[in-house]
């Protein structure tokens, strides 16, 4: 299998939430190197609106990892870092998700790339548009930056320091 650009979204409303993206970025980076980071941006919580802030950032990688193999080290880094089971949309210390795989498509019960609900999310597109605006993901006739200029992002707000 080639080497396929990741890009791969973080985000953290609990705790130190730099610390935690930071963290996260320093194990992805153990397996992957990371080719570009956005900035962080706290974003509004979606779902579950009565919880604090998010802090947002969508990282750029390459890989030739399974896409299952690569969720699966996702998770155990989560549980890693303290992710404990919680309500759907609800705080958490960390989530990282797999947004966007080269050109895969694919549907599991464990997995669907691009992310299902990538297209919906201004908290995902807006730091996602920073690092490559131009990119048209599969199953998608628009860019990124399209995309994201369809959503309301207001209330989301880049932080000056680049990733922290």
């Amino acid at each position: 299998m080639s080497q396929s650009p990741l890009f791969i979204a973080l985000g953290t409303n609990l705790g130190d939430r730099v610390a935690n993206l930071a963290e996260a970025r320093r194990r992805i980076s153990q397996h992957f190197q990371i080719i570009r980071t956005s900035h962080l941006y706290e974003t509004p919580p979606w779902g579950i609106t009565d919880q604090p802030a998010f802090y947002n950032q969508v990282i750029e990688t390459y890989a030739d990892t399974d896409p299952l193999d690569l969720l699966q080290l996702v998770k155990y880094m989560e549980v890693e870092m303290g992710r404990v089971p919680g309500l759907r949309y609800g705080p958490r210390l960390i989530d990282i998700d797999l947004l966007v795989y080269g050109e895969r498509v694919l549907e599991t019960a464990e997995l669907s790339l691009p992310h299902p609900r990538l297209f919906e999310r201004a908290f995902v597109l807006v730091p996602f548009a920073e690092i490559t605006p131009d990119l048209i993901p599969p199953t998608q006739p628009l860019s990124v930056a399209a995309l994201c200029s369809r959503l309301d992002t207001s209330g989301i707000l880049r932080l000056e320091e680049p990733y922290a």
